[in-house]
Order: structure tokens, then C-alpha cells, then sequence
């Protein structure tokens, strides 16, 4: 038996880190944290100076908790010492503290010792076993009071929330204050006032080629703004603001002679950008992969626990993916400054190394996201990783070694040309030395206009050289609101507010999502109608100053304080609490308050006729209740209508239901605004809205009977596509599915297998008596015997390459027909031509 026990988080991890140490050692997963606050109740003694009550984590489908536990136990017996390998950040230390309490034996009490690495190689894991550490109790407090703060934020509002509102809800400390930067940035963006101005550009030709082009620079005295309208226009800055002024600029500009007033060129100089850090690493992934920081997360994870490379095994071959630190070990330095004297050559290399700071509250006892062995390149790792996994590793990567290469250097040229009261001004640049741009260039999320012209090439011009004009142009522009935030944006505004931390992006986007406050299009954030209700009600009914960014940033730089050792954990919470339930008191009146509120308007119900419907507020907004009838209808039409108009091809209206022929009214649901029929209940008929603005066309009728009632079937469009059902639902629900003329072999059924659609889309086939047989395909059933087993029928495959037909009982038989390549499309035959 080993005479150590080896403790990490993951199976993956256990496997890499067992190859680096001797028979000695055991190495075993706790598969994450195995303590946690109970699922149900407060678990936190707020009288008790916050005393939380933690609990062995209950068993779920995924995961057997208790026997894992029970093994780590009587493995923890067995041995004479406990190493406690955690992933070397807070919620590492947590975890090792709580595998402390339960695992560690007392009597006889045995050594526990807490090992760190931030990479997963032999060199790194031997150092770490020779200098154990005991556990940091300072960075167990941090995380205990982010748990604690989580927990009564979470506890104490989500409940009022879901009384004011209704459905399920929940507010969080850092999500709700993310949810308000996206809800405040749509409100920029529709309160944005559009300013117009124009620019004018001279194209010119001198003594050489080519021909380029000139923007207006000043009017006499004057700069032409074409920035900044947020700020007042100053007596030194002119704005082209109609056709008719620039018109008349024009006009004049083309009377004139134009003359090379001044060339400058001066060299510039273009510096790497440092090793990745977690927030920078989840932007450049989402903006040069398109990964979302969740999925990029789960992959940085596997490429740090390990990643089987042939003969060599599992290897870690990045660094830990959960850093706010700029740093490089000094070995690692000199690793890849050999590698890149070797491979790009001397002129490409630094004299010394380069380092770069971090920001002023970064953990430095971790390093820069980097590979560990920058000798395996992408390439020589290309077969043994999946797509993603290259895709991000190389990214990594080049970044990496591009932080220790030489900068770029540019010749940049300016022109200024005068013509009579007006200068133009032409720039462009030329490359000199690519250095670290060899490898790599950091993404960017909006790319300015002026970037394009910095990068072209200018003709040799001389000063007081006359040039040709060959056109003078004025071109209209309008002022952009500021852009919705992408995840990229939304996690570099969060990091640069100091909301949250890197580790915890992921489940901010993730949580946000999931709650249906916001939706993305066009890979952009949009708030839900159920989003800004949340967010509004949150922020009128009490708590402003918690769920905004200045206070949250206040509380993340409380919790550095904490693992530094410089605040008591029960302190920072004792100092938050004592605001924070007052704020619980104001927003217990408000919720009461607007519940019962009813303004009256001058609506007059669709339903009844009867005038004088009030205003309430519901789960997706404001809305229009009739006291006589109780119909309801959306308060905000034209908010609600911009769906509609999203087309560019104006609003759509229905008139009147196809059913009943009662009006159709606008509302809001679950998934955005719609249709429905001022008859519900009695009439249940609804129009979709999609997402790019359209109404759903009404059913179609078709030439054919409802097997149930006799009624006519109609075809409809619905959340996955086109169906065919009765005309009478709701009242009857019979859907017609697609058939494939294939028994279900499932003894007993004698059902049939149909057509299906998952959520996402993707066509399956299933037995049409689910949920009484979960018989289910991918591939398409064939209503053909099996030549080897007699099975009555196949599944046919079809790829790129051909169609192939297997044995429906693959692990049975294991029948694989030939590849039958797909036949090109004939061509007609041409017509001779006399």
C-alpha cells in the first residue's frame, strides 16, 4: 500500500499528476468541493457572527458524493500522510480545508499538508511535494465570505423578487449588477439622438504614383470635427452638419490649387501585448474563435489537468487558466528566448527578457496563462488534440512567444496639403519589421475608420510639389450609438469596473442566459422584456446602491483585503449587512406597494368593450388589466413592436383573428411579444414574432382529415419548424408526424418510427410511442433486412463521402455496408450548335 494520499479536484488531473511521483503515492479526485452550504435554508447564523453550516454535498445523478467521500476516508486511514494538490486559487483552498475536516483522520491524528503548482509538469509538481505548505487560512476566509455574501444576496432577494414579479426568479450580487450594464446600454442605444456631419476627401495625384486620397483637416483656423459630439463644439472646431455646407466647401475647394505643405515621416514603434491573463485570454478567444467564455473556460481546464500526447502520456501543457498575473517564471524565460533565437533568429529576439506589470491588485504568486513546454508547438500537437483544443492552444501559444519578440516598426508618413483656407491631411504607413507580428495580432472588437488609412501606402511627395485633383468628394455620416456588449465587451467592461473576477465570468454569462434576461443576436447581448423588469424593479425598489458597479467593485476589493490578511472576514460582512437589510425593509414595502398599485388609463378593453383599464405591473412589464372581464393586454405596444419593425421593412399589423375574427392584440411572453386573440380564453389562437421581425404566416389549411375529431388539418409554423396539426386545438391536440414506414423492433410496442426534432433543431427519429418506448435514432431507419442477422431493418448514414447502411443492432451484429458514393447531379445535354 502507498504511504501517501494525493488529493486534486479532477480524475483528469489525478491522472497526470501520478505519472510524476513514485509508488509511494496514491493519487485520488474529489471531483470538486464536498462541502457546501445546504440546498435548502439560509445555512448562514447571521446572529452568530455569520456562522455558516456547511453539509457533505448530496449525491445527484452525476455524481455519487458520499461513496466518494467514504473512499477518500478509508484511503486517508490507510496511508501515513495527506497532501491536499487543490487548484491553487480560493476555491482551491476551500476545497483542501473542507477535504481537512472529513478526510484527515484525528485519532490517530496524521500530517495533512497543503501542495501548490501552477503547472502540471514533473518540475513543477517535485518542487512543489519538497516545499508542502499548511493551509491559508486568509484565502479559505475570502472565499468563505464571497460564499456568505452570495448566499444572503441570493436567499433574501430572489424570494421578494419572485412575489413582486412571479415565475422563478433570482437576483446575485455580481449577475444582477451585469444584468444592469446591459439593460442601461439598450437604454443608451434607444434614447441615442443621431447627429449628422459630413467629411470631404480630395482625391490627389502628384509627380508619382499612385493617386491617394486627403480628408478635410481645418477651415482656416478651424478643426472639422468628426469625434467627440458627446462634448460641446468649441470655437476652434467646425462641423459639417448639412449637405448644403459641404456642398459649398466643395464648390470652393475645387477653385483651388493644391500644394504639398508639409511631409513628416518618423518611425513607429509597436509593442507585444503580455501573456495572457484569464479575463484577456476569454476576450481574444471570443473575438478570434467566437468561444463563449464558458466553453473557452472548459477547455483551458483540460489543456492545464492534461491531455494524452503518445509515447509521452498525459501531459499538462498550459499553465493555470485562472490568473490575474502577467508573470513568467525566470525558467521559463530562458525556454522560450532559446526557442525563438532558434527557430525566427537573433534579430527577432529582446536583448533581455521582457517583463511586463501586472495590475496593482493581481495575484503574482501565480503565472501568466503559457504553454509549459513552449517546444510543443500547435502543430506538433495537431493530431492528438480536438479542433477546439488546437484552436485555443495555439492562441495561447503564439501569444506567448510573441510577448518576448521584438515590436513591429513602422515608417509612418504624414501629408498636409493646403488649398487656399483649407488643409487636407493624408496618412498612411509601411512596415519596416514584422517582429512579434510574425506570429501573432491582438484582436480587436471595434475597429476604427482611421486604422484602414494609417495602413496604406503614400506616393514619394515633396514639399511645395502642386498635385492633380482629380475628385473632391463629401460624404454624409450619422454618429452610431454606442455598441450592445458582446461577451468580449461585456468582460472587459466588467474587468475594468473591477466587478467580479475572472474565474466567475463564466457563470455570470452563463447565469444571465439561462434566466432569460438577456438574449444574444449577432453574438450581441439583448435585454429580455422579463430582463429590464428585473433589473427596474431591483433598482426602484431599494437597492441601487447594491447592485451597482462602484459598491460591487468596493466588495471584490473587501475580499483581496481578506486574503490578504488585512480585513476579518465577519467584519466585511457585519459592514454589509447592516446596509443591506435596510435595503430588504425598503424593498418589502415596495414590493407590497406596486403589487397593489393600479393606475387608470383610457384604454378601452378589446374584449368587452368597457373603458378604463388600468396599468399594472407584470412578470415582462407593464400591462392593461379590464376589471369587467379580466383580459389583459401589453401596456408598452410600441416597445413591444419593435420586434416587428427589426426587418427594416416597417410594422406589421394583423386585423383580425382568422379564427374567430375578434382583433388581435400585441403582448409579451415567455419568449418576446406576440399576437394573441382579444377573445382568450375562449379563443387560444396566437401569432408568433420572430426574431427578425416577421409574423408568422396564419395555418394553412390542407386536403386532409384529423383521424380524432374529423376536423380539417392545417399546417403551422411553431418554436422548431413546421407541423402539421387539427384546426381545432387546443381542443384537440392530434399532430400528424412524419413517418419512416419502420416497425419499432422493441418487443411489445408496436409502434412506428417517426420524424422528430430536438430543441436545437436537428432531425432525429424516435418511436411514436414515447414516453412509453424511448427507442430512439440519429441515423435514418431503412426498411431493409439486415443481410447478416435478419434484423428487420437498417440505418442509413450519409456524409460527405457516401451513404453507408449498418445493422440497426450495431453492437450485436456489427454489419457495415460498402460506401456507396453520392452521383454528381447529370448535367443536360448540350445543344449542338450549327
Amino acid at each position: 500500500m502507498a504511504k501517501n494520499l494525493v488529493i486534486v479536484e479532477s480524475p483528469a488531473k489525478a491522472k497526470t499528476i501520478n505519472k510524476y511521483l513514485g509508488k509511494d503515492f496514491v493519487v485520488k479526485a474529489s471531483i470538486g468541493h464536498i462541502k457546501d452550504l445546504p440546498s435548502k435554508g439560509l445555512g448562514v447564523d447571521v446572529q452568530n457572527n455569520f456562522e455558516p453550516s456547511y453539509e457533505i454535498i448530496p449525491d445527484s445523478k452525476k455524481r455519487n458524493n458520499k461513496k466518494i467521500v467514504a473512499d477518500l476516508k478509508k484511503t486517508a486511514k490507510e496511508v501515513d500522510a495527506i497532501y491536499l494538490a487543490a487548484d491553487p486559487d480560493r476555491e482551491g483552498e476551500a476545497i483542501c480545508q473542507h477535504l481537512a475536516e472529513e478526510i484527515v483522520p484525528k485519532k490517530p491524528a496524521k500530517p495533512a499538508f497543503r501542495v501548490m503548482f501552477n503547472e502540471i509538469t514533473k518540475r513543477a509538481v517535485q518542487e512543489a511535494f519538497e516545499h508542502p505548505k499548511p493551509i491559508d487560512e486568509n484565502l479559505v476566509d475570502a472565499q468563505q465570505a464571497r460564499r456568505i455574501l452570495d448566499r444572503l444576496v441570493g436567499y433574501k432577494v430572489s424570494p421578494l423578487l419572485c412575489r413582486t414579479i412571479g415565475g422563478r426568479l433570482s437576483a446575485g450580487r455580481v449577475q444582477s449588477v451585469a444584468l444592469r450594464m446591459v439593460v442601461e446600454r439598450e437604454r443608451e442605444i434607444e434614447a441615442f439622438v443621431k447627429t449628422e456631419y459630413w467629411t470631404i476627401a480630395a482625391n490627389l495625384t502628384g509627380n508619382e504614383p499612385p493617386a491617394f486620397d486627403a480628408r478635410l483637416l481645418k477651415v482656416g483656423e478651424q478643426t472639422v470635427k468628426t469625434s467627440g459630439f458627446d462634448q460641446d463644439l468649441k470655437k476652434s472646431e467646425i462641423l459639417i452638419g448639412n449637405d448644403a455646407q459641404a456642398n459649398d466647401i466643395v464648390a470652393e475647394a475645387k477653385q483651388q490649387t493644391f500644394v504639398v505643405d508639409e511631409v513628416t515621416t518618423k518611425e513607429r514603434k509597436r509593442n507585444p501585448v503580455p501573456p495572457f491573463i484569464t479575463s484577456k485570454l476569454q476576450q481574444e478567444a471570443s473575438r478570434k474563435l467566437s468561444f463563449p467564455v464558458k466553453r473557452t473556460m472548459l477547455i483551458a481546464q483540460h489543456l492545464y489537468e492534461g491531455v494524452e500526447i503518445g509515447a509521452e502520456g498525459s501531459v499538462g501543457l498550459i499553465t493555470y487558466m485562472r490568473t490575474d498575473s502577467t508573470r513568467v517564471s525566470e525558467a521559463a524565460l530562458g525556454e522560450v528566448r532559446g526557442f525563438i533565437d532558434q527557430q525566427y533568429g537573433a534579430n527577432y529576439l529582446p536583448e533581455k527578457a521582457v517583463h511586463y506589470r501586472s495590475k496593482k491588485d493581481a495575484q503574482d504568486a501565480h503565472e501568466a496563462i503559457r504553454p509549459t513546454d513552449v517546444t510543443h508547438t500547435p502543430d506538433s500537437l495537431a493530431k492528438y488534440l480536438k479542433p477546439e483544443e488546437l484552436k485555443l492552444y495555439r492562441l495561447i501559444w503564439q501569444r506567448y512567444v510573441a510577448s518576448q519578440m521584438m515590436p513591429a516598426l513602422f515608417d509612418q508618413t504624414t501629408i498636409d496639403i493646403t488649398a487656399g483656407r483649407f488643409v487636407f491631411r493624408a496618412t498612411g504607413s509601411v512596415q519596416k519589421f514584422d517582429g512579434f507580428l510574425k506570429i501573432y495580432q491582438e484582436g480587436r472588437d471595434e475597429k476604427p475608420a482611421e486604422d484602414e488609412e494609417d495602413e496604406r501606402t503614400l506616393p514619394r511627395v515633396a514639399k511645395g510639389e502642386t498635385l492633380a485633383l482629380n475628385k473632391i468628394d463629401p460624404e454624409q455620416h450619422f454618429t452610431e450609438p454606442p455598441p450592445r456588449y458582446t461577451e468580449a465587451t461585456l468582460v472587459k467592461a466588467l474587468e475594468e469596473k473591477g466587478i467580479g473576477r475572472p474565474s466567475t465570468y463564466a457563470a455570470i454569462m452563463t447565469t444571465i442566459q439561462d434566466r432569460e434576461y438577456v438574449e444574444k443576436k449577432e453574438s450581441r447581448f439583448h435585454p429580455t422584456a422579463l430582463g429590464k423588469t428585473v433589473n427596474d424593479v431591483l433598482i426602484e425598489g431599494g437597492f441601487d446602491d447594491l447592485f451597482n458597479e462602484t459598491y460591487t467593485a468596493r466588495m471584490e476589493e473587501e475580499l483581496d483585503e481578506i486574503e490578504e490578511g488585512k480585513l476579518k472576514w465577519t467584519d466585511a460582512l457585519s459592514e454589509f449587512y447592516d446596509k443591506f437589510k435596510d435595503d430588504l425593509a425598503k424593498f418589502t414595502k415596495y414590493s407590497k406597494d406596486i403589487k397593489e398599485k393600479e393606475t387608470p388609463t383610457d384604454e378601452v378593453c378589446l374584449k368587452c368593450n368597457t373603458p378604463g383599464m388600468v396599468q399594472k405591473l407584470g412578470r415582462f412589464g407593464k400591462y392593461l388589466k379590464c376589471n369587467n372581464c379580466g383580459a389583459t393586454r401589453d401596456a408598452e405596444p410600441a416597445a413591444a413592436a419593435e420586434a416587428t419593425s427589426a426587418s427594416g421593412d416597417g410594422e406589421e399589423e394583423i386585423e383580425a383573428c382568422e379564427l374567430c375574427g375578434k382583433q388581435m392584440q400585441l403582448k409579451r411572453g415567455r419568449f418576446g411579444p406576440f399576437y394573441g386573440c382579444s377573445g382568450y380564453p375562449e379563443c387560444k389562437n396566437i401569432r408568433k414574432i420572430s426574431k427578425s421581425g416577421r409574423i408568422t404566416a396564419p395555418p394553412v389549411p390542407i386536403d386532409e382529415n384529423c383521424p380524432v375529431d374529423g376536423a380539417q388539418l392545417v399546417r403551422r409554423q411553431g418554436r422548431f419548424g413546421e407541423f402539421i396539426s387539427c384546426s381545432n386545438y387546443p381542443k384537440c391536440k392530434y399532430i400528424k408526424q412524419e413517418t419512416t414506414g419502420v416497425k419499432c423492433s422493441r418487443p411489445g410496442c408496436g409502434g412506428e418510427i417517426v420524424v422528430k426534432k430536438s430543441r436545437r433543431g436537428k432531425i432525429f427519429y424516435g418511436c411514436a410511442n414515447y414516453p412509453k418506448c424511448d427507442t430512439v435514432f440519429w441515423d435514418k431507419p431503412v426498411e431493409e433486412k439486415c443481410p447478416q442477422c435478419g434484423k428487420s431493418f437498417m440505418l442509413e448514414k450519409t456524409t460527405k463521402k457516401g451513404t453507408t447502411k449498418y445493422c440497426s443492432d450495431a453492437e450485436g451484429c456489427g454489419y457495415k455496408s460498402e460506401l456507396m458514393p453520392i452521383s454528381p447531379p447529370q448535367q443536360p445535354p448540350q445543344e449542338k450548335r450549327a
